[in-house]
């Protein structure tokens, strides 16, 4: 629970609570009622009813894949594009700002979007592209906002964290100081490896390579290559792209000649 609940009676602990998992007590009902009846549905019937039915408390986008057991909260906020493909598992959490998911994107089981803001930043969202693939077990908090390309790659067990804790005032332990939220982009093309850490206030650019296990503390240029803790520039692939076309260019003119 959080810290603004320590001391509260039973009945505001209920009222928060609620108020985290939908905007009203009417929506709360309605939205646990249908992904309780068919969130567990496996197979096609699963993905078919599902594919109708969620259509009363998220915004679809022609016939998305959800598969079984994906958890929505406040799932008005939510809207999935045309083709995009939930894996068992995810969670996706979207208040205030909401999870935008573009066409063709898939999210892969065990991932979490969450957006919860009970801190009151301004900018709490998440927006992804379209022909993005977000793998297995990643992270993504919201709260500062974060936008995510098109044809993005995000290996599995990523973190992309647009949230920091306050921690000036040596009085206080830190869970009680709040929070900020600068917020992240991750530009079209990109690809955040393996075990990746992106973290507030960072803008991955066009094309760039963050390697595994990378920690990202600032902005990485466009098509470059990252690695190691904190990541620190290894590669320009427009180095390599140069190169490659000298190369080319010497080979014809040998073949010419």
């Amino acid at each position: 629970m959080a810290v603004e609940m320590r001391g509260a009676n039973a009945r505001a602990r209920l009222a928060y609570y609620i108020r985290g998992q939908a905007p009203d007590l009417g929506e709360y009902l309605l939205q646990g009622l249908i992904t309780t009846l068919l969130g567990g549905v496996p197979g096609l019937p699963g993905l078919a009813l599902r594919g109708l039915a969620y259509r009363s408390i998220m915004r679809l986008d022609g016939m998305p894949a959800i598969e079984a057991n994906v958890r929505v909260r406040h799932a008005r906020n939510i809207r999935l594009g045309r083709g995009v493909y939930l894996d068992h598992g995810v969670y996706l959490h979207a208040t205030p700002g909401g999870i935008d998911i573009g066409d063709n994107t898939c999210v892969m089981h065990g991932t979490e979007l969450h957006v919860f803001n009970f801190r009151g930043l301004p900018h709490a969202y998440i927006k992804v592209g379209r022909d993005t693939f977000i793998g297995e077990s990643v992270v993504i908090r919201g709260q500062g906002g974060v936008a995510i390309g098109n044809s993005v790659l995000v290996a599995p067990h990523a973190r992309i964290l647009a949230v920091n804790h306050n921690f000036d005032d040596l009085s206080r332990p830190i869970i009680e100081q709040g929070v900020s939220g600068r917020g992240i982009s991750i530009d079209d093309g990109a690809w955040i490896g393996a075990g990746a850490a992106v973290l507030d206030g960072v803008r991955i650019g066009r094309g760039a390579v963050v390697g595994a296990n990378a920690v990202v503390t600032h902005d990485v240029a466009a098509h470059t290559v990252v690695v190691g803790s904190p990541a620190r520039v290894i590669k320009d692939l427009r180095d390599d792209a140069v190169r490659a076309a000298d190369s080319s260019t010497r080979a014809m003119l040998r073949r010419s000649a």
